[in-house]
C-alpha cells in the first residue's frame, strides 16, 4: 500500500489558512486589500466583539458577476495574474488566490456582490454554497462569522478582545495612510472607532489618524533617483515612539516591513534622538514592479529590492538633509496652552479599551516679543514651523540638585541640564576634530598595550587606517597585540585611555556594518558624554555661565548628542498661571 497521498482541498485550505489567517486582523487585511484592488473609494469595516464574532467589509468597488463570485472561493483563483510574466509585474495588493478559500475554510462566510449588471448573494459553510439569491447593489459585502469555529485549537489562541481590536485599528491606520484617497470607516459593536475623509491629502489623513499635534510636527519628503521615487512625511526627532510600529513604509501602495529599510530610516535620525526611540514615518516608494519581489511570503509583509543600496542612500541622505534644515529646539516664545482631554471608550463585550488623546489643537500665542507668528491652521493646511530661532540671552541664577542650571530673562525661566548642555558643546567640538584632524598629537608617557582575540585583532587591522586618521598612533606589537604611543591633543586629560578603548570597541562592534560617517558621529557623542560634567556636581556661577555661553554658539543647542532636551522653558504666563496670578 502506498504511503504518499494527495491532500483533499479542504485540508489544503486549512493548511494555507494557518499561514495567511493568524488572527482577526489577518481576515480584515485580506478583505480590505481585495476591496482596494477592486477600485473602491469607500470601504467600511464593521466588527462584532473585535472581529471574533463577526467581520463585515462593505465596499463600492467593481463587484463580481455570479460566475466570478463562485470561482473566487476556489484555491488559487485570482483576477490579478494570468501567466508567469505577470508574477514579476505585480501592481495589486493580492494575487495568490489563497485568502478567500483560506478564510472560508475556517469560518462561515456570506457574500453579496454585483458588477453593475448581475449579482448574487449566498452563504458558504464548509465549502458548500447555500441560500442563493440575486443581489443588485454594485460593489461587494463580505461577512465572516465565527472565525475558527471548526478549528478550536486555533480559536483558543486568539488574543484578548482589546488586543485583537488594537491590531485591527493599527492595520486600518496603515491602510488609510497608504491610500489617502479612500474613505475608511471602522466600527466595533456599532461604535465608530476611526473615520477618514478619503480626500487624497496625505497630511490631512495623518491628522485624522494621529491628530493635529503630530501633523504639525511632520516634514514632507520628496526625492527620487533613476529607479526610485520616495514621497511622504517624517516626524521631527522630538516626536518619537518607543517602538517601530509608527514607521510605515509602502511600496507602490503596499504596506511592507523590510528590516533593512526600517534600519536605514532610523539610522538617519541617530544624531537627533535617543537610542531606543523611533520616529513617526509615512513613506511611499514608487518603483518599477520588475525591480521588487513581493512573492517571498504568503502574508506579503516583506519585500525584496533590487538596487537596495541606491534606495537606502537616497532615503538616508534626504532625511538627514531635512533634519539638518528644520529647527529642532524648544519653542522659546511665550504661549498660552489650553489642553483638552478627550477620552474615547470602546466597549468590547465586557472589556473596555480606554484611550486618552491629548488634543493640543487650541493653542494661542501672545504676540509680545514672539519671534514668529503661529498659525492655527485648518486640517487641510497643516504647516511646519521651520524658522530657526536665535538662542535667548540668559542670566544665570543658580543650580538645582547639583544638576540643573537655573536661568531667566524677560520671557520666563529656563532650566538647563548641565550634563546635556556640555555634552552638546563637546559633541560638536569632537565631531569637527573627528572629521577634520589637524595633525596635532601628544606622546604618551606610558604607551598602552592592547591584546585581542584573533578575530578582533584582524578586524582592527582592517580598519587601522581609520584609527590613525583620528590621530592615534597605533602599531602591531606581536601576536594579537597593538601598542598605542600617542594620541590627539584634544583627548580630555585623564581619560585618554578610556577614549582610545571606546574608539576601538566601537570599530569592533560595527564589524562588517561599519560606516565612517556614523562611526564619527557615534564616537563623538560617546566621547562627549564621558568628557562632560556629570549630574550631582556643584558648579560656580562662573562655571555655569561658561557652559551657557558655549552652548549658545552650538549649531543645535537644544538637544544633547543623544537627543535628550538640554533646555526646558517656563514662560512668564505659565509661571503666573501656576501661582494663580492669571486665570
Amino acid at each position: 500500500m502506498h504511503k504518499i497521498n494527495v491532500m483533499n482541498d479542504d485540508l489544503v485550505n486549512k493548511i494555507a489558512a494557518g499561514e495567511v489567517i493568524e488572527k482577526c486582523a489577518s481576515v480584515v487585511k485580506e478583505l480590505v486589500e481585495n476591496s482596494i484592488d477592486a477600485g473602491s473609494t469607500d470601504i467600511k469595516i464593521d466588527l462584532l466583539e473585535s472581529g471574533t464574532k463577526e467581520i463585515k467589509v462593505t465596499d463600492n468597488g467593481s463587484g463580481m458577476s455570479e460566475e466570478d463570485a463562485y470561482i473566487c472561493f476556489t484555491p488559487h483563483a485570482t483576477s490579478k495574474i494570468y501567466d508567469e510574466d505577470d508574477l514579476y509585474n505585480i501592481n495589486t495588493l493580492g494575487f495568490r488566490g489563497e485568502a478567500l478559500p483560506s478564510i472560508a475554510s475556517v469560518s462561515k462566510v456570506n457574500i453579496k456582490t454585483c458588477d453593475g449588471n448581475e449579482g448574487i448573494q449566498f452563504d458558504l459553510i464548509n465549502n458548500e454554497i447555500k441560500n442563493k439569491e440575486s443581489y443588485l447593489r454594485k460593489g461587494t459585502i463580505i461577512t465572516v462569522d465565527d472565525l475558527f469555529y471548526n478549528t478550536p485549537a486555533r480559536r483558543k489562541y486568539l488574543s484578548s478582545l482589546p488586543s485583537e481590536l488594537s491590531s485591527i485599528v493599527g492595520l486600518i491606520n496603515r491602510l488609510s495612510l497608504s491610500h489617502p484617497g479612500i474613505r475608511f470607516t471602522l466600527t466595533n459593536d456599532k461604535k465608530d472607532i476611526l473615520k477618514t475623509s478619503g480626500s487624497g491629502n496625505l497630511l490631512k489623513t495623518i491628522n485624522e489618524v494621529y491628530g493635529s499635534t503630530i501633523a504639525k510636527k511632520m516634514i514632507e519628503i520628496n526625492c527620487e533617483n533613476d529607479d526610485y521615487e520616495v514621497t511622504g512625511y517624517i516626524s521631527k526627532p522630538d516626536e518619537n515612539r518607543s517602538n517601530k510600529n509608527h514607521m510605515i513604509t509602502m511600496v507602490n501602495g503596499r504596506v511592507v516591513k523590510n528590516n533593512d529599510l526600517l534600519r536605514c530610516i532610523n539610522d538617519s535620525y541617530h544624531k537627533y534622538k535617543p537610542d531606543g526611540k523611533y520616529p513617526i514615518v509615512i513613506l511611499n516608494i514608487n518603483v518599477d514592479p520588475t525591480l521588487i519581489d513581493v512573492n517571498i511570503h504568503p502574508s506579503k509583509h516583506d519585500i525584496k529590492f533590487s538596487k537596495m543600496d541606491e534606495l537606502k542612500k537616497l532615503i538616508s541622505s534626504n532625511i538627514e538633509k531635512l533634519l539638518d534644515n528644520n529647527f529642532l529646539g524648544v519653542d522659546i516664545s511665550t504661549k498660552e496652552v489650553k489642553i483638552t482631554n478627550i477620552v474615547s471608550e470602546i466597549e468590547t463585550n465586557n472589556n473596555e479599551v480606554k484611550e486618552l488623546v491629548m488634543d493640543f489643537s487650541e493653542i494661542s500665542i501672545k504676540e509680545e516679543e514672539t519671534p514668529y507668528e503661529y498659525q492655527d491652521t485648518s486640517v487641510e493646511e497643516v504647516k511646519q514651523e521651520e524658522e530657526v530661532k536665535p538662542f535667548p540671552k540668559l542670566f544665570v541664577i543658580g543650580q538645582v540638585l547639583g544638576t540643573y542650571i537655573v536661568c531667566h530673562n524677560e520671557k520666563g525661566m529656563y532650566l538647563i541640564d548641565q550634563h546635556a548642555a556640555e555634552e552638546r558643546v563637546n559633541y560638536e567640538k569632537y565631531k569637527k576634530y573627528m572629521t577634520d584632524f589637524n595633525g596635532d598629537t601628544i606622546d604618551m608617557l606610558f604607551p598602552i598595550v592592547l591584546e585581542y582575540p584573533k578575530d578582533e585583532y584582524m578586524t582592527i587591522k582592517e580598519k587601522i587606517d581609520i584609527i590613525r586618521n583620528i590621530g592615534i598612533n597605533i602599531e602591531e606589537f606581536g601576536d594579537n597585540t597593538y601598542i598605542i604611543k600617542s594620541h590627539p591633543t584634544w583627548f580630555k586629560e585623564g581619560i585618554e585611555e578610556e577614549f582610545i578603548r571606546e574608539i576601538i570597541d566601537k570599530i569592533l562592534f560595527e564589524g562588517k556594518n561599519f560606516d565612517l560617517e556614523r562611526f564619527n558621529d557615534s564616537i563623538s557623542a560617546s566621547l562627549a558624554c564621558h568628557a562632560s560634567v556629570k549630574a550631582n556636581t556643584p558648579l560656580s556661577i562662573e562655571e555655569m555661565e561658561n557652559i551657557i555661553e558655549k552652548l549658545s554658539k552650538c549649531k543645535n543647542p537644544y538637544n544633547c548628542a543623544h537627543g535628550r532636551p538640554s533646555i526646558i522653558h517656563y514662560s512668564t504666563y505659565e509661571l503666573e498661571k501656576l501661582f494663580k496670578r492669571v486665570m
